[in-house]
């Protein structure tokens, strides 16, 4: 290995480099200019990236190399591991807040990662990974937009695009370089707990919302001063590779928290022309847009893991798709390769094509794996330059070696007016009006009285869903944001009053109320444990809406859910229903197209059940279905501007 240079050396180069004249850079396939002896080519940003790949490449051990491959979780580090191990990367996994959870906490524990990684002889600035699928949920006060679902009810990529600019912002602000977003999933079964993690059923849709949330994430923001040959502003994840949203109902063998998981991280059954339709175009559109991070799926193919699927993985996604970045396990998921046997397990999956272990408790046995493979011939040096390659070329595009720490400029990003404003527009493009009998919207702002009742009214929590202010959400009014009660409070007119009654009880009030609100749905999940093999409302909540039909002249019921629920034996009970999604932190803006101020707009990205029995169903397994036998709403479905036309009711057995 090349000696390392010495302190003096490094004062000589930054003395020589801040004198020597401005160099227009060279394309990444040019001849590399010659340096004078002592330079470190790859610190030098004038120089062709392929160059800077090469030089650096060339003067690491093996050590080194293995820990570029590997990503530890904040929660378990301590001081000297990012050195000790040459770490590449860190992710801050579902749970894993800074001490104290603030923006200046976020700034000052990646930065701090960042410098003890800078410290290294060869400073290699590491990734910083974070799951940022709505905004960065992690991070309290942080600007948290619609999940999937909601922007795939929205069908507007040029929204989904400046959302991803905005999340990137935020990003930045903390010092976090690397989002594990968007999931490009197309889930066919809405009983998977990750199905709001999903734009839509329809794999065209994906292709469009998910490119487009690429290009803005990763699209260099104008207040930023790129580094040389700098392209990427913050890195996207193409997730998860392959078919995620297909696996069998009843396949999945994990439990988590206690909860038995029934889809998630189950097995896909399906021939390969399916895969190549129904799943594989949104990641050629990912690839198309500039992706270069893609996440392996806990899932498997026809039994066996996706981990483990070398044809899929080298010869589908890098031969045919042409992908130029890295690819990385998901959390953990190389160990289930092979859960008796760990060093097949990482060798199989490091041939298959991944090129970053995102591991949990077993840093150093991953490393000693990695090294067994390289010593015993299973893996090839080959093999492991091309995945550090690809890892180096992804540093050099974000201009990590010439801005690796947090951009204080960035800061005032934060739950900026300009931000609030575009997930509040995202809020109201996402609604999508089910049904309106009587007129019943919009409300009048003059209403005398307004009944509001159910926990999600008053609830940033649930209405902002799993992935906020921890790995499952909050499921109490704690993250920072705006309610749809306090929406409705803000709109009315100084004569309404608004009473509100989280449990619904509203005997004092004689008589009825001329509009009554029922908020209801899903408490916050995550994964696996929001797999559930029955999507029928709550006892609790098909109750208040009964109660508040007696209540009210006029009944709107506001669904939060991260998917379509079973409300067929409600429907007829309400005037008007209307599925809100996953709003994020801006609720009261739910409130505004309530009270017409804006028009609904939002169709539905899903095909919407009419009962639990029926599911599986989706566009493309419903043709031809009539009656009780074809879902409540198809795919598409909305009124209002939509243009939708209303459903013909028919009566059929209890779902």
């Amino acid at each position: 290995m090349i000696k390392r240079t010495t302190l003096i050396g490094w004062l000589v180069f930054l003395l020589l480099a801040a004198c020597a004249p401005a160099v227009t850079a060279s394309p990444a396939t040019a001849k590399a200019t010659p340096a004078p002896a002592g330079f470190l080519l790859y610190r030098d940003s004038t120089q062709p990236i392929d160059a800077r790949i090469a030089d650096l490449l060339g003067r690491m051990s093996l050590e080194e190399k293995l820990g570029q491959m590997t990503q530890a979780p904040n929660t378990g580090l301590t001081p000297g591991d990012i050195t000790n191990y040459h770490l590449g990367s860190i992710l801050s996994a579902g749970d894993g807040f800074p001490p104290v959870n603030t923006l200046p906490g976020w700034t000052a524990m990646v930065d701090g990662y960042q410098q003890e990684a800078l410290a290294e002889p060869l400073g290699i600035p590491i990734l910083y990974g974070i799951d940022a699928v709505h905004g960065v949920g992690l991070m309290r006060g942080a600007t948290i937009f619609p999940h999937n679902v909601g922007l795939g009810a929205t069908r507007d990529p040029d929204l989904v695009r400046r959302i991803g600019q905005a999340t990137a912002e935020e990003m930045l602000a903390g010092g976090l370089t690397w989002d594990f977003a968007p999931v490009v999933a197309v889930p066919q079964d809405q009983r998977w707990g990750r199905t709001y993690e999903g734009y839509s059923e329809d794999t065209a849709l994906v292709s469009e919302l998910g490119s487009a949330y690429i290009q803005g994430l990763q699209s260099i923001p104008a207040e930023m001063t790129a580094a040389t040959g700098q392209t990427i502003g913050v890195l996207a994840t193409a997730k998860h590779y392959l078919g995620d949203g297909g696996t069998v109902f009843g396949s999945s063998r994990q439990n988590i928290l206690g909860v038995p998981y029934l889809l998630d991280q189950g097995n896909m059954q399906a021939d390969e022309q399916t895969v190549r339709s129904l799943y594989l175009p949104p990641y050629q559109a990912a690839v198309k847009a500039g992706a270069m991070s893609v996440m392996i799926s806990f899932s498997s193919w026809n039994g066996t893991k996706m981990h483990a699927q070398r044809y899929l993985i080298t010869t589908v996604l890098k031969g045919e798709l042409g992908f130029q970045g890295f690819v990385i396990s998901d959390f953990g998921g190389i160990a289930q390769i092979d859960p008796g046997d760990y060093y097949t397990s990482v060798v199989t999956a490091i041939n298959a094509g991944i090129d970053v272990g995102m591991i949990g408790d077993s840093v150093g046995a991953f490393i000693s794996a990695l090294e067994q493979g390289v010593k015993s011939g299973d893996i090839t040096q080959a093999r492991i330059d091309d995945a550090v390659t690809r890892i180096l070329r992804v540093k050099f595009l974000l201009g990590l070696f010439d801005h690796p720490l947090s951009n204080p400029q960035f800061q005032g990003t934060v739950r900026s007016a300009a931000h609030l404003d575009l997930a509040r527009q995202a809020v109201r493009e996402s609604l999508v009006l089910l049904k309106n009998d009587q007129e019943a919207l919009p409300i009048g702002k003059n209403t005398p009285l307004v009944l509001v009742s159910g926990i999600g009214a008053d609830n940033t929590g649930m209405q902002s869903g799993g992935w906020t202010n921890g790995w499952q959400g909050a499921p109490t009014n704690d993250v920072v944001g705006s309610t749809i009660l306090g929406g409705i409070r803000s709109l009315v007119g100084d004569q309404t009053k608004v009473v509100y009654r989280s449990g619904g009880n509203f005997d004092d009030f004689p008589g009825k109320a001329p509009v009554g609100i029922a908020v209801v749905g899903e408490m916050p999940y995550a994964e696996g444990v929001g797999d559930k093999a029955d999507l029928r409302l709550t006892p609790d909540d098909a109750d208040r809406i009964t109660y508040l039909r007696t209540k009210a002249d006029k009944l709107i019921v506001v669904i939060l859910s991260g998917r379509p629920v079973v409300i067929t034996d409600e429907y007829q009970t309400a005037d008007a229903w209307v599925a809100a999604w996953l709003p994020g932190s801006e609720g009261d803006a739910v409130a505004g197209v309530l009270f017409g101020d804006f028009p609904f707009t939002g169709k539905l990205p899903y095909t919407w059940p009419r009962s639990s029995g029926q599911l599986p169903i989706n566009e493309n397994n419903d043709a031809g279905l009539t009656g009780c036998s074809a879902p409540l709403f198809p795919v598409g479905y909305g009124l209002g501007q939509a243009g939708g036309t209303p459903i013909q009711w028919i009566d059929c057995p209890a779902s």
